[in-house]
């Protein structure tokens, strides 16, 4: 089930011939619980079409490394691999994405495109609305709740946020399928990157490449799935009184996949909700209330990730403190190398 608060209408160009519906992979790297994709074949079978998938691979990303770029390219395997099973073709292109997205466009008779809510994302979206000349729609899948339905404004509080978005949960925990395709892109011959040829791929990349992946941490949907069974069945009933203890192994683990859309937050909640856990309210409290919260930030703050982008009370109480004495004053240097007398600090660097 789609609900009609995930889609928005980007451009209202009437609807063209075309040779497929053309899918843009942007922030949901995943096939299952993923209400764009479900959307864009929902489409292209009522027009008696295939889907073809694209992923804009941006040879830089702001702070990304060669870890993030590793852990992201493990994800998109899996996805063409699962995307190749139901006769859908994902091309991959390295530069910019909208101009991947553009050449790729021509022959779409609409595109479809997953939400992202950061900065970057958004003026992709932005940029390839101002150029495309068909129908273009963004389908909400990385939130249980679409952003704009849960609250019409910035939230400044869990405790202003939480009756709201609590109030719509039930509406949107749904489980969501992937209809059948009834016609197949994977004969198309398309120029695409292979996201398995991670050598190739490094060297088109703008990035650091020194900082590799971590050990043991390997990306995809099939590993997060696994990881969060494992968190289910080991560790959620002690979620509550150990999350907050950093030296306990009592978390999910679930946000590296959360950040790429390797796994969606609404199988997640599926999963928890299922179980007897006297822990799931606690990691739902989490999961639902404080990550969607953080989205409402992003998504109504233009100023998100600067000063500026405080609450004026905020801002108020810091610089009327700013000259208060501190018991200890540590310089850039000492902190970034652990030489605190916070062990909790030491230990995070």
């Amino acid at each position: 089930m789609i609900q009609e608060e995930r889609i928005t209408v980007l451009s209202d160009f009437p609807p063209r011939a075309g040779a497929y519906v053309l899918y843009w992979m942007q922030a949901a790297h995943r096939v299952d619980a993923n209400h764009a994709l479900a959307y864009a074949v929902q489409e292209a079978n009522r027009l008696g079409i295939p889907v073809l998938a694209f992923f804009g691979l941006a040879p830089s990303y702001p702070g990304a490394v060669w870890r993030h770029y590793h852990f992201m390219l493990e994800g998109l395997r899996e996805a063409a691999e699962s995307l190749d099973t139901l006769g859908i073709k994902l091309v991959i292109r390295s530069g910019d994405p909208v101009d991947g997205l553009l050449e790729l466009s021509k022959e779409a008779a609409l595109v479809v495109v997953d939400t992202g809510y950061l900065r970057q994302h958004r003026e992709w979206v932005v940029r390839a609305r101002e150029t495309l000349r068909c129908p273009f729609i963004r389908v909400e899948s990385n939130a249980i709740v679409p952003v704009m339905t849960a609250s019409p404004h910035e939230e400044y509080s869990a405790a202003t946020f939480r009756p709201k978005i609590l109030r719509a949960l039930g509406r949107f925990l749904v489980d969501l399928q992937i209809p059948d395709p009834k016609k197949r892109s994977t004969h198309l011959e398309l120029e695409s990157l292979v996201p398995g040829d991670i050598e190739q791929i490094r060297a088109l990349l703008d990035i650091d490449t020194a900082i590799g992946p971590v050990d043991g941490f390997s990306g995809g949907t099939a590993r997060a799935i696994s990881r969060l069974t494992r968190f289910i069945d080991t560790r959620l009933d002690s979620f509550p009184e150990e999350r907050n203890d950093p030296t306990l192994d009592c978390l999910s683990n679930m946000s590296p996949y959360l950040h790429f859309g390797q796994i969606s937050p609404l199988r997640i909640a599926l999963m928890v909700s299922a179980t007897g856990s006297g822990g799931k309210d606690a990691y739902l409290e989490e999961l639902v209330v404080r990550r969607e919260l953080a989205i409402n930030f992003v998504w109504y703050n233009p100023q998100y990730d600067s000063y500026s982008g405080l609450p004026d009370w905020c801002r108020k109480t810091l610089e009327s403190h700013a000259k208060d004495r501190r018991e200890h004053v540590y310089s850039l240097q000492e902190l970034e190398s652990a030489r605190t007398h916070d062990s909790f600090w030491n230990a995070a660097q």
